[in-house]
């Protein structure tokens, strides 16, 4: 009889910043850490966020004992609703945490056929084989968690997303001592956080917002408008507790972030003194300069609240002057260019904008810095380090920086998403690699649309889309003159030589071609086109015969 052995699988997270998901396996047993969501970049046209390819858990769907989530970002629980459909296992998660579950549920009608297990930071459940400690970690979002997985092959340290803020805004530092008694006891991997390997030194603390926030209100002349993630519980504290502050009331706009709020409010995450909020009706018929309203759409999102102010078509209100907005958020890896065209547009509109890195402090990160990182490795002192969370040159530089720690270069292992991690008597080995992929989402349609399609959307987005439609007689013959129809290409009444010549380059290769003729315009076409403009336009062609 074979020996059961502990296999750890990333199937999202190792190799961009989102769709956290890691799988634990011991035997027959598997357990899910995360199950989160991407943001697609900009050269993905029409897909709304990414999932975690996890055909693994659905071929092994009996196997599942539990999932656990770290935290509410989205990165860390948005593909909950999509795991959940193909396995009806316990979710564990602090109160917070679960709430934000709960809300992602309730809207998908899937609330009543789930088991959601509220666990706090200091406490143990065991998942099949594996004993689970959850740990308090400071992060940008409250009652965030790391987790001591122990199983027969030893304790395995996930940190989740975490940081070294001596002064947070819960006044509920890291757990310091549980780390140290993990590294008491043996760890034998740590799985650490690699999002700002690239940045020197110590992540700032949450408590240097609170000071640019008081300049923010004490020098805006009138509406201040604070833009932010919606899970961002703790800076909602921070920009409450400045509106309290300086006389103003505030109003939180939009769907998500109001619901949030509601809900953070409702667990005691929120404290708001009486008659500070208000509704938006409330807020916009106030003198502008006692109002300061909270909305989404810090990463340049042409739907968010801040995305249609900018372009002048939220349909609630308008800006005015002497607006002031704070965007409060770093940009996510390849929402630097919506960000920017963002700010442009609101300074076009007459707004004055708050951002980083220009006006330091109104966002800091969430996550460890180098120096924190090198920290936990010497508080944790595990046999392995796994760099997790992260592009590959995160990981790359996370385990550099365990090289200058003076930690064993053959015990740093950075590997991607797929790959299967396999302990046996406490060393490591890497065996074949499952599929990790991304998994589109597009509306209602999750996986049906590939990379190919994407490429499509894109070659339409650059160089548009010409279609021919002909007439023939049973000969094959042309009936009438070809019809030419471009979007995004040229416009006919601007190029009428182009169209023309277009028209008689088809006229010339319908009358010439013996074989296929639907393949032959269409390869025709693209290489005269090409030819005439240098641009490979989506060739479509249709035939129609009498």
């Amino acid at each position: 009889m074979s020996k059961n052995k502990l296999r750890i699988i990333p199937l999202g997270g190792l190799g961009e910043v989102g769709k956290n998901m890691m799988v634990y396996e011991y035997g027959k047993n598997i357990l899910i850490v995360d199950t989160g969501i991407m943001f697609p970049d900009h050269d993905m046209p029409g897909i709304d966020y990414i999932i975690p390819d996890f055909e693994y858990i659905k071929e092994n769907k009996d196997l599942v004992r539990g999932i656990v989530i770290t935290h509410g970002h989205m990165d860390h629980v948005g593909a909950i609703s999509y795991v959940l459909e193909e396995v009806n296992v316990p979710v564990y998660a602090t109160p917070l945490t679960k709430g934000f579950i709960e809300l992602n549920l309730s809207e998908k009608g899937m609330l009543d056929k789930t088991s959601i297990q509220t666990v706090n930071a200091g406490e143990m459940v065991n998942i099949g084989p594996f004993e689970v400690e959850f740990f308090h970690v400071c992060h940008s979002i409250p009652d965030s968690v790391g987790l001591g997985i122990t199983c027969p092959d030893g304790l395995v340290v996930h940190t989740g997303d975490y940081k070294f803020d001596p002064t947070p805004v819960d006044g509920w530092p890291t757990d310091f001592a549980k780390l140290a008694e993990f590294s008491g006891r043996g760890v034998l991997a740590l799985m650490a956080d690699s999002t700002n390997a690239d940045k020197p030194g110590w992540t700032p603390s949450e408590m240097v917002i609170n000071d640019s926030l008081d300049k923010v209100f004490r020098s805006a002349p009138g509406r201040i408008i604070v833009a932010s993630f919606a899970s961002l519980v703790s800076r909602m504290q921070q920009v409450i507790d400045a509106a309290d502050r300086y006389g103003r009331k505030i109003a939180f706009v939009g769907y998500s972030m109001t619901k949030n709020s509601k809900m953070a409010k409702k667990l005691g995450y929120l404290e708001i003194p009486p008659d500070i909020e208000v509704g938006l009706e409330a807020a916009l018929n106030m003198n502008p300069k006692d109002v300061v309203l909270m909305a989404t759409g810090s990463q340049g999102e042409p739907f968010s609240i801040m995305g249609r102010l900018s372009r002048g078509t939220n349909k609630r209100f308008d800006l005015i002057k002497d607006d002031t907005i704070v965007l409060s958020s770093h940009a996510i890896p390849g929402n630097e260019e919506a960000i920017y065209k963002t700010i442009n547009r609101l300074f076009r509109r007459g707004a004055d904008v708050v951002y980083e890195p220009l006006a330091g402090g109104v966002h800091v990160s969430g996550h460890a810095n180098q120096d924190e990182m090198k920290l936990m490795l010497n508080i944790v002192n595990p046999k392995y380090l796994i760099p997790v969370h992260g592009e590959l040159r995160h990981l790359k530089q996370h385990a550099i920086l365990a090289e200058e720690s003076e930690f064993p270069t053959e015990n740093v292992l950075v590997i991607e998403n797929g790959e299967v991690i396999e302990f046996e008597d406490g060393k490591l080995e890497i065996k074949d690699r499952i599929p990790g992929n991304y998994v589109f989402v597009d509306g209602s349609r999750v996986g049906e649309i590939g990379p190919s399609v994407v490429r499509e959307r894109e070659q339409l987005a650059q160089d548009g889309v010409v279609l021919i439609s002909l007439v023939l007689d049973r000969k094959g013959k042309l009936h009438e003159e070809p019809e030419i129809i471009s979007r995004g290409f040229v416009y006919k009444h601007d190029d009428d030589d182009l169209i023309e010549q277009t028209r008689q380059k088809i006229v010339a290769v319908v009358e010439n071609t013996k074989g296929d003729l639907h393949d032959e315009l269409v390869h025709s076409l693209r290489s005269f086109l090409y030819s005439k403009t240098k641009k490979r336009p989506v060739v479509l062609a249709t035939m129609n015969f009498l």
